[in-house]
């Protein structure tokens, strides 16, 4: 099913047609927790306590704030094509803004609530953003970087307690119109600006167009089949083009989505129980975690409703063949699904495993609905079946460029619109396994690492003389930041102090591992990254999943 108009006006046909019917719920259990208080008590306490845990939108209340927030944003000369960049952890409000950004003929910037002040300014800066909404989590950092961005004419305020240079959003857009503004969206116009980044670790901006987030809601739906009587669970951050792309498909067929603010197995499980999910994204460490919490004896599945579930996917990073099984285990009534994607191409979904494969796993799968995919040489010549090559893509989500950077897209996009991904692969009877990553970014629970940025950091301590990062195996994360440090002649370091050093970066960021040796660089001065992973861990993490898959296969006579 090809989706022939923007999501706005899908939105707005769902308020027409499920007015009264629950479009979100936000669910905050740590709310609960910080007042001793379990799930099952919380309808017997203040109704204070019970807004701040549980709370929700209809779909029409959803559709009147996104016309609201648009209405607002053209009283302050927001124009077609203007950016307008969002900071907010996942509540409520942060699927509203987005679709008032769209409804206004402006383009959405979501932002990564785990940014740095600097960070959050280098993006603000390179994709031209006007106006910034954020969150009471972010005000310090906003705050550190408010007088540096100069090309922001509007800091908005979702909360309680707004600070003095930022103005607060809800009192704002309360007076605006509900109706939405008479602008006229195509499918061809730009949408959205999201970040990506090599291995450099400075972000790139992705423009992706309306026709992208409508092919992306057109595959995930062909995909999974949501139904209007699907309810999804929505954990990952919205920021992120793969949970909000999966949402996607419950925004077609207008069901109910839950977002839970937490990752603690017992929550998961509770929140599918008691809002009834049917569908559920995971990422590899949450599903680790729920398995390893059953089999420890701390969760009793006979203490949840989980008949309804029918659908656990996984995306973002490769998943062990042995994490599904133990699944299919548990859970055997579950279908399962694997997707594969990047931001330049909108997300999940341009190759997915399919529920149908199942007996495929450790395959990434095979073009997704309405992609087109083929592995190819260093001279983008298909390779034979077989043999490694770099993965290629071409569909309706590629990204129209990399804004205001002609030169990088045209090292990823070619005149025939083939996005390539930088992911080295093969294709075996008919299906897609990933063999490496030509970049060396590290993918940990989900989460894109960059070594040059730790390596720089880490080469600012006193007693290091080189440092190079790689990733390392590892069961739960997918991968684990490892740092190799060549210490001075004559100074003194111990794991201890790199670790007390590295406090300044963000807790994701700093090395997991630690390995005291020698730095190999060619003559050219470049870290020889493929010897530190031939010498500390062998192989890529990808590669051992490609021969677990295989031993896999062969042990069950695939």
């Amino acid at each position: 099913m090809l989706v022939d108009k923007p999501l706005p006006e899908v939105l707005a046909e769902n308020a027409r047609l499920y007015s009264s019917e629950t479009a979100l719920v936000e669910i905050n259990p740590q709310e609960l927790e910080d007042r001793h208080t379990t799930w099952k008590e919380y309808s017997l306490i203040e109704s204070s306590t019970i807004d701040a845990f549980r709370s929700e939108l209809t779909w029409a209340a959803f559709d009147e704030k996104a016309n609201r927030f648009a209405n607002f944003l053209l009283t302050r000369n927001i124009r077609r094509g203007d950016k307008v960049a969002i900071l907010l952890m996942n509540c409520l409000e942060w699927l509203p803004v987005y679709f008032g950004i769209l409804r206004a003929g402006a383009m959405a910037v979501p932002l990564n609530f785990r940014y740095t002040a600097e960070e959050i300014r280098y993006c603000l800066e390179l994709s031209d953003a006007s106006m910034l909404v954020f969150g009471p989590e972010f005000t310090g950092r906003v705050e550190s970087i408010a007088e540096q961005a100069k090309n922001i004419r509007g800091f908005f305020y979702v909360g309680d307690d707004c600070p003095t240079f930022a103005e607060r959003y809800g009192a704002l857009v309360s007076y605006c119109s509900s109706k939405a503004p008479e602008i006229p969206l195509r499918l061809e116009d730009d949408a959205a600006v999201y970040f990506s980044s090599g291995t450099t670790g400075f972000p790139k901006a992705i423009v992706l167009t309306h026709r992208c987030l409508a092919h992306a809601a057109a595959a995930e739906r062909a995909h999974h089949g949501q139904t209007h009587d699907d309810v999804f669970l929505c954990i990952p951050p919205l920021y992120h083009t793969g949970a909000k792309m999966h949402w996607f498909g419950s925004l077609l067929a207008g069901g109910k989505a839950v977002l839970l603010r937490g990752v603690k197995p017992e929550w998961i499980l509770r929140a599918v129980s008691e809002e009834h999910c049917s569908i559920v994204w995971l990422l590899v460490p949450w599903a680790q975690d729920i398995l390893d919490s059953i089999d420890r004896g701390e969760l009793q599945l006979e203490d949840y409703r989980l008949s309804q579930w029918r659908l656990m996917h996984i995306g973002a990073q490769p998943v062990p063949p042995s994490l599904v099984q133990r699944w299919r285990n548990i859970f055997p009534g579950h279908a399962y699904d694997t997707n594969y994607g990047l931001s330049e191409s909108t997300g999940p979904g341009c190759v997915h495993l399919g529920v149908e494969n199942v007996d495929h796993v450790g395959a990434i799968g095979v073009p997704g609905f309405g992609w087109e995919v083929r592995v190819v040489d260093s001279s983008r010549r298909a390779v034979p079946a077989g043999d490694v090559g770099e993965l290629a893509v071409r569909g309706p989500g590629v990204m129209r460029e990399y804004y205001k950077d002609p030169k990088a897209t045209d090292e990823v996009l070619d005149k025939d619109g083939w996005l390539y991904t930088g992911d080295m692969a093969k294709v075996e009877d008919g299906f897609i396994y990933l063999v490496d990553r030509k970049k060396d970014v590290i993918i940990s629970g989900g989460e894109n690492l960059y070594p040059v940025q730790i390596e720089d950091y880490l080469r600012a301590h006193p007693a290091i003389k080189d440092v190079a990062v790689i990733g390392l195996p590892d069961v739960r994360l997918g991968e684990i930041a490892a740092a190799i440090i060549e210490i001075k002649e004559g100074e003194k370091l111990d794991e201890a102090g790199v670790d007390a050093f590295c406090h300044g970066l963000p807790r994701y960021k700093r090395p997991r591992k630690v390995i005291f040796a020698k730095v190999p660089r060619n003559p050219t001065g470049k870290i020889e990254k493929p010897k530190l992973r031939k010498r500390y861990c062998g192989e890529s993490l990808v590669a051992q999943q490609f021969e677990l898959a295989a031993s896999h296969r062969t042990a069950e006579g695939k």
